[in-house]
């Protein structure tokens, strides 16, 4: 056992480390993918603002025909101006050449990324050109900002329940407002920056990301979840188990204690006789030689008795055992138990038969009849006077009684502990009584009862009180109530 408590301890500390283990890489992927999310959402509003400078360039046409007689003017009178150039460098970098109006030859490296992917930083910047221009004569759009906020988010599968976009200083001064925005409490906020000179950015805000990032992870919690699950119920199932299996083994060991004394009294009072036989002169005294050989064989009798009993239960067990139901006037086989019993001697017993003599039963005989003499052997055994107390000696009352419907045995014995009756049919069980050594058994009788019981498709409950004797009934079918 103390193995096993080991080896317990460890798989559990095993399955903590694990379960630890799994939180951590949980949280892991959760910053991971939160930090791809945010990287789309970034995307989609720079994709966004680039749809809302193509709707609003939109707008700008009507006024285009102004702008460019603008221009022609301003370019007329406008001096000349500085010329540049570039040209890659012996390491494949772009270097800028610019001519300044007085002469002057200024170089320099150029502004680009230094992976030679200049795509995204040309949109950008070009981007960025158009709201310096546009900005001062078509006014913002949070409406539209909205509409193609949304339509980028839902291209990257992201589904915001809210959704706004509000123009803000680097100070997050309002520029330009939302009438959807009513405090960003609860809000995830994101800015991107239109205007660098100016400090202008775009701050969207959505609904947290955290259910939309729990819903890109529901595959492995779920899974982990589940195995977590799997192992609890394992490890609770073997806990179990292993628990009952060591209640049997206790049952079990009391079973040996109390047989092997029940084998061994006999045994003993059988040879004291038999020695007193052969080692005495009982011939000339015929009395008590027929004393020796009476307690002799009342003892083998016990001894058959036990085995028989030890037989049934062994026999209970197996698959193959067949029952051989027949028809039995119950009064008759009742009445024939009884008489037997009352001639056990040990006690003045006094069996009442109460069953009308037309009642008929169909069962097997055997098995009922050893049924029938576990429950009067107990109320034997079990009994009591009238003050309650336990005695040995005196009288015993039992009543039999039945019909069609149910077959009971009630008895004026000690009665049964109430939280000791779930457990009477278990096998090796006994009602336990403290240091008392009053009764001796085994724990059989009552479990093969109940298994013979089940196999007839019978049933049995009991009803007792501590001090005033128990009722076994049994139920000729099981779904009688």
């Amino acid at each position: 056992m103390k193995r096993f408590k080991t080896i317990s301890t460890t798989f559990i500390i095993v399955i903590t480390v694990i379960f630890g283990c799994n939180v951590y890489y949980l949280i892991s992927i959760y910053n991971s993918i939160r930090a791809n999310v945010e990287r789309d959402v970034m995307t989609a509003l720079a994709d966004a603002d680039i749809d809302d400078l193509m709707y609003r360039a939109g707008r700008a046409q009507g006024l285009s025909s102004n702008v460019h007689m603008q221009e022609e003017i301003e370019e007329y009178n406008a001096p000349k101006k500085a010329e540049a150039t570039t040209y890659r460098d012996e390491n494949g970098q772009l270097m800028s050449i610019r001519t300044e109006v007085d002469g002057t030859v200024v170089e320099e490296r150029a502004m680009l990324s230094e992976n030679g992917t200049y795509s995204n930083q040309m949109v950008d910047a070009m981007s960025r050109q158009f709201h310096v221009i546009m900005d001062k004569y078509i006014p913002y759009d949070m409406t539209v900002m909205d509409s193609v906020l949304h339509n980028q988010l839902s291209h990257r599968f992201i589904y915001p329940d809210f959704l706004c976009v509000r123009v803000v200083n680097r100070k997050d001064s309002i520029i330009c407002d939302n009438p959807k925005f009513k405090g960003e409490s609860g809000l995830d906020s994101f800015r991107f920056n239109i205007n660098p000179d100016e400090g202008i950015y775009y701050k969207a805000y959505m609904t947290p990301l955290t259910r939309h990032i729990i819903s890109e992870m529901s595959g492995v919690i779920v899974t982990i979840f589940l195995l977590m699950v799997a192992f609890i119920l394992a490890f609770w199932y073997l806990l179990r188990t292993v628990s009952r299996l060591r209640t049997i083994e206790e049952m079990k060991d009391d079973f040996v204690s109390n047989m092997t004394h029940e084998l061994k009294t006999p045994i003993a009072i059988a040879y004291s006789a038999n020695d007193a036989l052969l080692n005495y002169d009982t011939a000339n005294d015929p009395q008590k030689k027929v004393t020796y050989l009476n307690i002799a064989n009342k003892q083998l009798k016990r001894l058959g008795e036990l085995v028989e009993n030890i037989l049934a239960m062994s026999m209970e067990r197996r698959n193959t055992m067949k029952l051989r139901p027949e028809k039995i006037r119950l009064r008759q086989f009742a009445e024939e138990i009884a008489a037997a019993q009352r001639m056990r001697g040990e006690k003045n017993i006094r069996i009442y038969v109460d069953i009308d003599d037309n009642i008929m039963v169909e069962a097997d005989r055997t098995h009922l009849a050893n049924i029938l003499n576990n429950l009067i052997d107990n109320a034997i055994k079990y009994s009591c006077d009238a003050s309650g107390k336990p005695i040995t000696g005196d009288s015993v009352e039992i009543t039999i009684m039945g019909d069609n419907k149910y077959l009971s045995v009630s008895d004026n014995g000690i009665g049964i502990p109430s939280k000791s009756i779930p457990y009477l049919f278990n096998k090796f069980y006994r009602v336990p009584h403290g240091n008392r050594q009053d009764v001796r058994g085994y724990g059989i009788g009552l479990y093969y009862v109940k298994s013979i019981l089940d196999k007839m498709g019978w049933s049995i409950e009991v009803k007792s009180t501590e001090g005033e004797g128990s009722v076994f009934t049994i139920k000729f079918s099981k779904d009688e109530q």
